[in-house]
């Protein structure tokens, strides 16, 4: 068994072409003082780069800007929810607060009108201005109380859509089974008069979703389910074009896989995915990009967060892409951060959200962290240092 000792990253150094070799950090053996060393790759698309925007942050999850700049980041595991500050905004944090905390799974949060909405087990609660307060929060405010409670917990992502009303993803709460609703949905909810419509079903895990800036649709990616062997079934990129469409789950995975345990009802109506990735890479964060720091290319383009396979012989995912969209079609899948060291993985991506300089912040639920990636290119801005608690 290896222990990483996590305080001795080298500074990233980008090269001339291809990917770039980020890091490197020392490996102890746990069973001594001292074994070696060995390098940990960390690789970007070329004219990219990476920092290590905060550390310690628990298992972070789901991420919310703030209208001041402030970045919010849930975290499941800790009960936690931290706040982020880089007051003279040279992409480093300066000051940190922990504004909540002996939570029930506060890992999926939004920010709307200078409040903090933040989803835990069974209810969704808003601390008010939020951003006014991060020193002393006020008690936070029940907004939604019908959120499914079950022993066994399902994921949650949380997100202010178009209209002004709050979408919520509710996962299914089994690898594969017949859920009552809201499970295996997605609903939108007005937080001033509780009222909510169900915009998706059939959906099993969708931790990601987000609102094209070409038509305004919903697009959401959804894990396939696990112990149907390395490649089946693959995970998800869908669209709802109809209100209250089925995604198929649990009787069909993706286009084609049947799942052998129920039997689909004869008249159910399933809206295929619009796009197939590949099986166990885990998509959790999705995120259109919509600064404009990086090139033309990545403009309005899906960029997808996979969290990486556990339910595999060898490792897929943990890594950052970029799914290329032409009239409205998914046409290619590039990889523009990749997590994954050979079989090692450094870090497990989650969620992705876009700063107001045009950076992207990228949650690692893995090791606690944030990275800001950045496109350099010919610039002289360079990655701070890659520092983690140990």
């Amino acid at each position: 068994m290896l222990c990483i000792k996590t305080n001795n990253y080298n500074y990233l150094k980008v090269l001339s072409a291809g990917f770039t070799l980020l890091a490197s950090v020392t490996l102890l053996l746990c069973n001594s003082a001292f074994a070696g060393s060995q390098s940990i790759m960390i690789t970007v698309a070329k004219g990219f780069g990476l920092s290590l925007y905060a550390s310690d942050i628990g298992d972070a999850k789901q991420m919310a800007m703030g209208a001041n700049g402030t970045l919010f980041v849930g975290s499941n595991k800790s009960g936690t929810i931290h706040a982020l500050v880089d007051s003279n905004q040279d992409g480093r944090v300066d000051k940190r607060y922990v504004i909540a905390k002996g939570l029930e799974s506060p890992d999926a949060i939004a920010f709307h009108n200078g409040d903090l909405f933040v989803a835990t087990e069974n209810q969704i609660v808003r601390f008010v201005d939020i951003e006014q307060r991060l020193r002393r929060p006020s008690r936070p405010k029940e907004v939604y109380s019908d959120l499914p409670y079950s022993e066994k917990k399902s994921s949650r992502a949380i997100n202010f859509g178009p209209d002004g009303r709050l979408y919520v993803s509710i996962g299914a709460p089994c690898n594969v089974c017949e859920a009552p609703v809201p499970y295996s949905s997605i609903i939108a909810i007005n937080v001033d008069t509780g009222a909510s419509e169900q915009i998706a079903t059939g959906v099993r895990d969708a931790s990601g979703f987000d609102w094209s800036p070409i038509d305004g649709k919903l697009w959401f990616a959804d894990q396939g389910r696990d112990w149907m062997g390395d490649n089946l079934p693959p995970d998800e990129i869908n669209r709802v074009d109809v209100i209250g469409s089925h995604y198929g789950f649990p009787y069909l995975h993706a286009s084609a896989v049947v799942e052998p345990a129920y039997e689909k009802p004869k008249n159910l109506k399933i809206s295929l995915p619009v796009y197939e990735l590949p099986a166990h890479v885990a998509p959790t964060g999705l995120a259109f990009y919509s600064g404009n720091q990086f090139p033309n290319m990545y403009h309005n383009q899906l960029f997808v967060a996979e969290n990486g396979s556990w339910n595999r012989s060898s490792k897929v995912g943990y890594q950052v892409v970029m799914l290329k969209i032409e009239n409205q079609k998914v046409v290619s899948r590039e990889t523009v951060v990749s997590f994954l060291d050979g079989e090692f993985p450094v870090a497990r991506p989650f969620a992705l959200l876009s700063a107001a300089d045009g950076a992207m912040y990228i949650s690692d639920d893995l090791k606690g962290n944030v990275y800001r990636l950045f496109y350099k290119g010919d610039s002289t801005e360079e990655p701070q240092e890659l520092e983690e608690n140990e």
